[in-house]
């Protein structure tokens, strides 16, 4: 599909707005903890997240969720987690139970938040690096618009910017924390604040955030000029122009077979050959009605079959596309047709599995986004419950599956439901603890589990 090598610019400029906006809320909590009474430091943070909480939850725009939010999802921690522990460590500090600094207590003058707020937050945002594709808001990214292998271009980028960027901040607030504290035991004198202690525990902070907003400006706008260069971009204004498409794949499998292609090309990744389907067409409209589909599957095999939907999801790229993926049986299990229509081979489904597990990068990106799903779908339906629970009592049971098993299944494979049971259940650490806090807390409903 070549509409995956494209890249919706707004998505682009969407992913420097979400950290640039995430930086200067970040400032603003810096410049008006300076400015405003030093008491009022807690309520500057709390407002600086209840801001970016409505970025993450309240106010995004269809476009804005195929973007990465991650950025203001980690600013928002560290905001939380400097609120929190700076409130603690005051009332610890008010009822006798610990000493600390003046410097460390907002009722008390001069009061420097930043002593607390970078090294919390180089802490939250490592946290957040290791833990990202794990994270709640992850999944349900995964979920609305589908992982990064199917985003295609933009899913590769979308995956390594949003990893430069995390390290990016690390590395920030490390740097700040360390030339903070260094300048507070060593340089520092408590009895007279000077203009250059100002300068160091606050402008240092604010140019440095100013600097790094302005750096991912010019880096987005030179891979802008790249991809454009090599007509990978694509505007919201010809995104209008466009009219909608719907592409059609098709996953031919006779008994334990399914019929690949070897010699595909992959437009994420154009200078080698890959495993793929053969069958997959377009059509010019918004959806492809079954009889149509049978039809085409018909004509396109050459064999008569049994037409089965598996799943379908819009383009992250161009929300007026769309992929459907159908699986389709061929009756005679024993005699498998030695050719069919297009150019390809019958592999035993085995075989896929083995590639799978050892060989990725001889798959195309959906082809492998696509047997992930299936795989995942099936295998943690036979081993859990609709709530988590395991269907045996063996822990160590490890169940496989063959296409017969998806031709015999009645799942609904649209349906993301296995997927949220994949990532909790009976395997996860605290489950029964988990479950009784979603169930008082209402996550449950959220998140079907």
């Amino acid at each position: 599909m070549e509409d995956r090598k494209k890249v919706n610019s707004y998505q682009l400029y969407m992913l420097w707005k979400n950290l640039a906006l995430s930086l200067a809320i970040m400032i603003g909590v810096v410049v008006f903890t300076r400015w405003l009474p030093f008491f009022l430091a807690p309520a500057v943070a709390l407002l600086g997240a209840v801001i970016l909480y409505t970025m993450l939850f309240n106010h995004r725009s269809r476009q804005e969720m195929l973007s990465c939010i991650l950025m203001p999802y980690t600013v928002f921690y560290c905001l939380l987690t400097y609120t929190f522990v700076s409130i603690i460590v005051n009332v610890l500090y008010a009822w006798g139970f610990i000493m600390v600094p003046g410097e460390f207590i907002f009722l008390n003058h001069p009061y420097l938040p930043n002593l607390y707020l970078m090294p919390l937050s180089f802490v939250v945002t490592s946290v957040i690096y290791f833990r990202r594709g794990h994270l709640r808001i992850c999944d349900d990214c995964r979920s609305d618009s589908g992982s990064p292998v199917e985003k295609g271009i933009f899913g590769v980028i979308l995956r390594h910017e949003t990893a430069v960027q995390l390290k990016n901040l690390i590395f920030l607030f490390g740097i700040l924390s360390v030339v903070l504290w260094i300048y507070y035991i060593f340089e520092y004198v408590n009895i007279n604040q000077t203009n250059r202690d100002w300068y160091v525990f606050a402008w240092i902070a604010i140019l440095a955030f100013f600097l790094d907003e302005l750096y991912f400006a010019a880096r987005f706008y030179n891979l802008y000029l790249d991809l454009k260069e090599s007509d990978e971009i694509i505007t919201p204004e010809e995104l209008k122009d466009m009219t909608a498409k719907t592409y059609l794949r098709l996953y031919v499998i006779c008994g334990n077979r399914i019929y690949i292609d070897n010699h595909s090309i992959d437009p994420t990744v154009p200078f080698k050959e890959v495993i793929d389907t053969p069958f997959e067409t377009r059509r010019t409209v918004n959806g492809i009605p079954l009889s149509e589909v049978k039809n085409v599957a018909k004509k396109m095999t050459g064999h008569d079959g049994e037409l089965r939907f598996f799943f379908g999801r819009r383009l992250a790229n161009m929300t007026n596309h769309s992929v459907l993926r159908y699986f389709y049986f061929i009756d005679d299990e024993q005699n498998c047709p030695v050719k069919l229509n297009s150019e390809g081979k019958w592999i035993d489904f085995d075989e896929i599995q083995k590639l799978y597990a050892t060989s990725r990068g001889d798959m195309s990106s959906l082809f492998i986004s696509d047997m992930t799903r299936l795989a995942t779908i099936i295998l943690t339906e036979k081993t859990y419950d609709e709530r988590g629970n395991r269907r045996s009592r063996l822990k160590t049971y490890k169940p496989s599956f063959s296409l017969k098993d998806v031709r015999d299944s009645d799942i609904d494979f649209q349906d993301d439901k296995w997927l949220k049971v994949s990532e909790f259940n009976a395997g996860t650490r605290f489950f029964r603890l988990k479950r009784w806090w979603r169930s008082i807390s209402g996550a449950d409903r959220r998140y079907n589990v």
